[in-house]
């Protein structure tokens, strides 16, 4: 059977890209490291290569993505792990007396909180972790474009069905399917996705500047979020990580998106990969710094790089910005490693 990333929707996804930055590792790479790893679709290929795989992101549900799919070697789900998470009535709890109508209706929240309180009863953190991701999946095919910075008088307009297809041709029925519907019906291709690949892999969550320093790795992957891009991942999926915690949590730091910051955090982190052999960085050319701004950078830490480009369509942007995005690749050789 062959293991294929499984669908998680997220903004900024490299999952189009793997191919193309994997076939331009160094052959002598052995084990990477994912370190804004977000969905998780550039750590899920290095695991289905054979790389000694390390994920991290600082976003709890990122992580939880991590630990399911990549930390994970051989825990899945079964009926009798489904029959503990879907026993009982909606109780109203935290989702219920903070987001009724806010990103879905009262009912549905109480769903929410039995949902969260009956998946502590699973046995392992890995089976916690792969139910928390099956839920986040569910949450978001029911909510219209797939993010949770959409008001809520918005949010119902789109799951009227009747109006979705007067206004798109679509009547999008899967917003109004239940919880547990859409649970069930990605719960085969998640359970899939958990495979052995002969490494001891690992999934962290922090950030980045607080876990650089227990990580060892051959290569070290960078994708952080991008100033000037869609990039308020807080704000996309920062619900989340208030549902998982069962409080309201606050916007992270170190977000790489505060254009004023911006390079000054490039220039901190770049200092802080001398152990790291090879660092490779995914850039956009709508972002900043810029392409020229980056290299100057760069070298001063390592003169030995290498900057790939290619075209790249990104679903989220205008119609004329996507015929002029191109991702770019840098690869850097750190000169002090042999």
């Amino acid at each position: 059977m062959q293991n294929n990333y499984p669908t998680v929707n997220f903004i900024g996804n490299k999952e189009k890209m793997t191919d193309w930055i994997f076939d331009n590792i160094p052959s002598d790479v052995k084990s990477i490291f994912d370190a804004f790893s977000g969905g998780c679709s550039v750590s899920f290929e290095a695991k289905k290569r054979g790389y000694k795989t390390i994920s991290n992101d600082v976003m709890d549900i990122n992580y939880l993505i991590g630990k399911a799919l990549i930390e994970n070697s051989k825990t899945k789900l079964s009926n009798k792990d489904i029959q503990t998470i879907f026993l009982g009535k909606p109780t109203k709890g935290f989702v219920y007396k903070n987001y009724s109508n806010v990103f879905f209706f009262p009912k549905e929240c109480m769903e929410l909180d039995l949902y969260r309180k009956n998946i502590e009863k699973l046995d392992s953190h890995y089976k916690k972790s792969l139910a928390l991701v099956l839920l986040r999946r569910a949450m978001i095919r029911k909510m219209p474009y797939s993010r949770f910075n959409i008001p809520f008088k918005k949010v119902k307009q789109l799951r009227d069905e009747e109006y979705s297809y007067r206004k798109y041709g679509r009547r999008r029925a899967y917003h109004n399917q239940s919880f547990k519907e859409h649970f069930l019906d990605n719960l085969e291709e998640y359970n899939n996705a958990i495979f052995d690949n002969g490494k001891e892999n690992k999934a962290f969550n922090g950030d980045i500047f607080k876990v650089l320093s227990k990580v060892k790795a051959d290569l070290i992957y960078l994708d952080p979020p991008y100033t000037g891009t869609m990039n308020n991942y807080f704000g996309f999926y920062g619900f989340f990580d208030s549902f998982i915690n069962s409080k309201k949590e606050k916007p992270f730091e170190n977000n790489f998106i505060d254009k004023e910051s911006s390079l000054e955090l490039f220039e901190k982190l770049f200092s802080k990969l001398k152990k790291y052999k090879y660092w490779v960085l995914s850039y956009n050319n709508t972002s900043y710094p810029n392409k020229e701004d980056l290299t100057k950078l760069i070298k001063k830490f390592s003169k030995n790089i290498k900057i790939l480009e290619r075209k790249h369509n990104y679903q989220i942007t205008g119609k004329e910005a996507k015929t002029k995005n191109k991702e770019y690749l840098f690869i850097v050789k750190n000169k002090n490693i042999s």
